[in-house]
């Protein structure tokens, strides 16, 4: 089956612009956002929020890279993945590029939730709507009806970004 493009670079660039001002909206008394990336597409979808939300934005935004083995998480070390005090306080966005199952997201979430932390809310570029945890995202570019044997396979790259249904 030949993938189906769903977002081009323009709609993707759009999606992250929306994405960065609801974050803004939801938390614009606060001086400090963490934008935590699960490796390896969400942690270049954090960057790409964070060069969003510099372009309107003040707020001192710390970005972080959260490793989660998917298929093994209790295999790796899941101890703090940083300083308490570099996050004490602060409100924490995990960032993923699509949620399937919600495994991935809930793994990353689990990182912080030891930490002393203001708050945790989730963004994802795609939800796919096929939930095997109760994890929801709170910031979503495109949310899409699959089946489960579909699956959606974000780019990003220098020559352009998309994202494709396959």
């Amino acid at each position: 089956m030949e993938p189906l493009l769903i977002l081009n670079h323009q709609q993707i660039q759009q999606k992250i612009n929306r994405m960065a001002y609801q974050i803004f909206e939801n938390n614009f008394a606060e001086s400090d956002i963490v934008l935590a990336g699960i490796e390896q597409r969400g942690f270049i979808l954090a960057q790409r929020i964070e060069a969003a939300l510099k372009k309107f934005s003040s707020q001192n935004i710390i970005l972080l890279s959260v490793d989660v083995e998917k298929d093994a998480p209790y295999q790796k070390n899941q101890a703090p993945i940083i300083a308490a005090d570099l996050i004490k306080d602060k409100v924490v966005i995990v960032v993923d590029d699509v949620l399937n199952s919600g495994k991935t997201l809930i793994y990353g979430v689990n990182r912080f939730l030891h930490a002393p932390v203001k708050k945790i809310s989730t963004l994802v570029l795609v939800d796919r709507n096929h939930k095997s945890f109760p994890v929801n995202a709170d910031y979503v570019g495109l949310s899409l009806a699959t089946t489960f044997k579909q699956h959606i396979k974000v780019v990003f790259s220098e020559s352009g970004d998309a994202a494709y249904l396959q």
